[in-house]
C-alpha cells in the first residue's frame, strides 16, 4: 500500500531541491558568461546570443549592440556565442569566417588579437572568482565580528534551566571570572548542568542558573550528512547516544569516535520534545594543519554556544580581505584534494556531482538564506576553478589554445581544434557521469 503523505512530502522535497539547485545554477552560470561577454565587448568582440540555459528560447530581447538575450527551457548552464562561432563551445565556423571581411572578422572570437581572445576566455572564471568574493564579503559584514564582550545578543532554545536572558554580559562560570570568548569556552568544557552564571543585569550583579556553555547544540548541519539524512536541525540538541547523557559537545564528538563507524541511536530534544533517531557516522575527508587530508568518522554536525554575542559591523576593508582569503583557500583545498584523490590517497567519493549539488542547495536553503548563500559563494568558487582546466571546450583550453599560439606563432588548425573540441567533450561528459554514478553508489 503506497504512503501518500511520504509520497508527497518526498515530491515536495524534490521539487524544493531542483527549484533552489537552478536558482544557484542561474546565478553562478549568469554572471561568468557575463564576464566573457562583457570583457569580449570591451575587446571588440561582438556576443551574437547571451543565453541563460539550453533548447527552447522562453524569453528573449536583441539589445541596442545586436545581441539577443535569453532564457531558454532547460536551465542546466548557459552560454555567450560570439560572431564566428558555430558553437556554443566556441567552436569555429569554419564556413563563415573565410566569407567575412577583415574588419568584420576582427569582430570574432577567432580573428580577434590573442590578447583579446586570453582575456575573453579568462574573464569567466575571474567573474565566478569575484561573485564568490562579493558574496562571502556581504556575509561577513552582515553577520559582523565578535565585539569582545561576552553580552547575549540572543538565545537559543536548550532543555534545562534557562535563568538568563537577552542583554545579560556573562561575568563568571560557577565562580570563576570570565573575560573572553575564549576565556569562556575553556571554562565551560567540563562541567554538567545546570551551571551557575554570574551577569550583570540593568547594572546589578545577579546570580542565574543555565546550561552548559557548550551544550550538544546543533549549530549547522553539514549537506550529504548522516545528520541530515537522519533528519537533524539545526536548533535540535543531543540528549542520549545510545542510551548515555551527552553533557556537552566535545562528549557528543567522543561517543561519534568510540563508536566507530557502529549505527548509534540518538535522542533529540526540539522545541520542548524528544524523539530518536539511528544513524552511522560517514568517514569523510578533511584537511589537517599540514594540508593533507585524512578520513575521520564525522555525523555532519557543527556545534555552538546557546547564545549569539554581541557583534559589530565589520568594516569593508576587514570583510574584503577576509573574503579573498576564504576563496583562495577553497581554491587551494579542493586543488589539494583532487590531487590526493588521484593518487588514491582519499575516495572518489568526495567528488560532488550534478545530483549532490542539488542535494546540497535544497538542504542549505532549507537551514536560511546565509547557509544557502555562502553555498552559491562557494560553487562560484569551484565552477571558475573547474572552468581553468585545460580541456578544449572549457576556458582553460581555449586559454592553452592561445599559449600554443603566442609560443609557436600560429593557431592550431580547424580540423585539429574540431577533434580537440570533441576529445574535450568527451572528458567533461564522462567525468560528469562518474560523478553522478559515484553519488549513487556512495553512501
Amino acid at each position: 500500500m503506497f504512503d501518500i503523505a511520504a509520497l508527497s512530502a518526498s515530491f515536495g522535497g524534490f521539487i524544493w531541491m531542483i527549484f533552489f539547485f537552478v536558482i544557484a545554477l542561474s546565478v553562478i552560470v549568469a554572471v561568468h558568461e557575463y564576464g566573457h561577454y562583457i570583457v569580449g565587448r570591451w575587446c571588440g568582440i561582438h556576443a551574437e546570443v547571451f543565453s541563460v540555459g539550453f533548447g527552447t528560447v522562453l524569453l528573449s530581447r536583441v539589445d541596442r549592440h545586436g545581441t539577443r538575450w535569453q532564457f531558454a527551457a532547460l536551465p542546466f548552464g548557459g552560454f555567450v556565442r560570439f560572431k564566428g562561432d558555430a558553437s556554443a563551445a566556441s567552436a569555429p565556423d569554419a564556413a563563415l569566417l573565410p566569407k567575412l571581411s577583415a574588419e568584420e572578422r576582427r569582430k570574432t572570437m577567432h580573428g580577434a588579437p590573442i590578447w583579446a581572445r586570453a582575456a575573453t576566455s579568462a574573464a569567466g572564471p575571474v567573474f565566478n572568482f569575484i561573485l564568490s568574493i562579493a558574496l562571502y564579503c556581504g556575509l561577513f559584514m552582515w553577520h559582523g565580528q565578535y565585539d569582545g564582550s561576552l553580552k547575549i545578543a540572543q538565545l537559543t532554545p536548550v532543555p534545562g534551566e534557562m535563568g538568563l536572558q537577552i542583554g545579560d554580559e556573562i561575568l563568571a562560570v560557577e565562580g570563576q571570572d570570565v573575560r573572553s570568548y575564549e576565556e569562556f569556552a575553556t571554562i565551560g568544557q567540563a562541567l554538567v548542568p545546570p551551571v551557575r552564571y554570574a551577569v550583570m543585569r540593568d547594572g546589578r550583579r545577579s546570580s542565574v542558573l543555565g546550561p552548559v556553555p557548550f551544550p550538544a547544540l546543533v549549530a549547522q548541519v553539514q549537506p550529504r550528512s548522516a545528520a541530515i539524512e537522519a533528519g537533524l536541525q539545526a536548533g535540535d540538541v543531543i540528549l542520549r547516544i545510545d542510551g548515555r547523557t551527552i553533557n556537552g559537545f566535545s562528549q557528543l564528538q567522543q561517543s561519534v569516535a568510540e563508536a566507530d563507524g557502529d549505527e548509534m541511536e540518538f535522542s533529540v530534544w526540539r522545541a520542548g520534545k524528544e524523539f530518536d533517531v539511528r544513524l552511522t557516522a560517514k568517514s569523510v575527508a578533511i584537511p589537517s594543519a599540514n594540508g593533507e587530508f585524512v578520513n575521520r568518522r564525522l555525523v555532519g554536525i557543527s556545534g555552538g554556544t546557546f547564545f549569539e554575542p554581541g557583534t559589530d559591523p565589520l568594516p569593508f576593508g576587514v570583510a574584503i580581505r577576509a573574503a579573498a582569503e576564504r576563496t583562495w583557500s577553497i581554491i587551494t583545498l579542493s586543488l589539494a584534494g583532487l590531487n590526493q584523490m588521484v593518487l588514491g590517497s582519499i575516495s572518489a567519493c568526495n567528488i560532488s556531482g550534478p545530483v549532490a549539488i542539488a542535494e546540497t542547495a535544497g538542504q542549505m536553503a532549507r537551514q536560511g538564506a546565509m547557509p544557502f548563500v555562502a553555498l552559491i559563494a562557494g560553487l562560484s568558487t569551484a565552477v571558475g576553478l573547474m572552468n581553468l582546466f585545460p580541456i578544449p571546450v572549457l576556458d582553460g583550453g581555449h586559454l592553452l589554445f592561445c599559449v600554443y599560439e603566442a609560443i609557436t606563432g600560429r593557431k592550431p588548425s580547424d580540423s585539429a581544434l574540431q577533434i580537440l573540441m570533441t576529445i574535450g567533450l568527451f572528458l567533461v561528459l564522462s567525468l560528469t557521469a562518474f560523478a553522478v554514478v559515484m553519488n549513487f553508489m556512495c553512501p
